[in-house]
């Protein structure tokens, strides 16, 4: 909803709130009949965007940034509470490893999941760390392309998207060499079958 808010303009509304003045003069009438214009468009996304179950928690607030803060307690808790998740996904963020059957199209989906999980309570977590990470949490088999990243990309400037492309790369080869050798055995078979005494 963050990215519909600020495509709106409205997400410092939202953010910061603003102060009604008791009585305003001419100028400051203006100004604040079109914040409270900005304020009810705000309150109208938020309003159409949750179920009618939670409608009913945010109903009575009359300002964007009220319906905003409710939502963000029930949905992530107290900022206690919000610390506690964050110290959890940290810890699975630091002990996430991929399996050695795994694909890495599936294990970057898990990744990307607990990433963005922490970016939604606020964890300022860049492309640099994730790709550290990442190449650090991979199986044996992709030592060789995890040493030829780090030779040949400064990892500073190294994308998500750009690793997960090397990696996916790397993976479909593996197994067009895997599925050659299987092919060659197999027809090495047909041609000297094993004979029964």
């Amino acid at each position: 909803m963050k990215t519909l808010f600020r495509s709106q303009e409205l997400w410092d509304l939202i953010e910061d709130g603003f102060t009604d003045v008791a009585e305003p003069n001419a100028e400051e009438e203006k100004r604040l009949k079109e914040i409270r214009k900005k304020d009810a468009k705000a309150l109208f996304f938020i309003q159409q965007a949750v179920h009618e179950t939670i409608f009913s928690r945010i109903a009575a607030a009359t300002t964007s940034r009220d319906d905003w803060l409710i939502l963000k307690t029930e949905f992530q808790g107290s900022s206690k509470v919000i610390t506690m998740k964050l110290q959890s996904l940290r810890r699975d963020f630091e002990t996430w490893f991929m399996k050695n059957n795994e694909f890495v199209q599936d294990f970057l989906s898990r990744f990307s999941g607990s990433v963005s999980q922490m970016k939604s309570y606020g964890e300022d977590i860049g492309d640099k760390i994730v790709v550290s990470k990442v190449l650090r949490s991979l199986p044996p088999k992709f030592d060789h392309v995890v040493a030829a990243i780090e030779k040949s990309k400064d990892l500073s400037k190294f994308s998500v998207d750009e690793l997960m492309g090397s990696l996916q790369s790397h993976e479909s080869r593996i197994n067009k060499s895997i599925e050659r050798t299987e092919e060659q055995a197999f027809q090495v078979k047909e041609k000297h079958p094993i004979q029964n005494e």
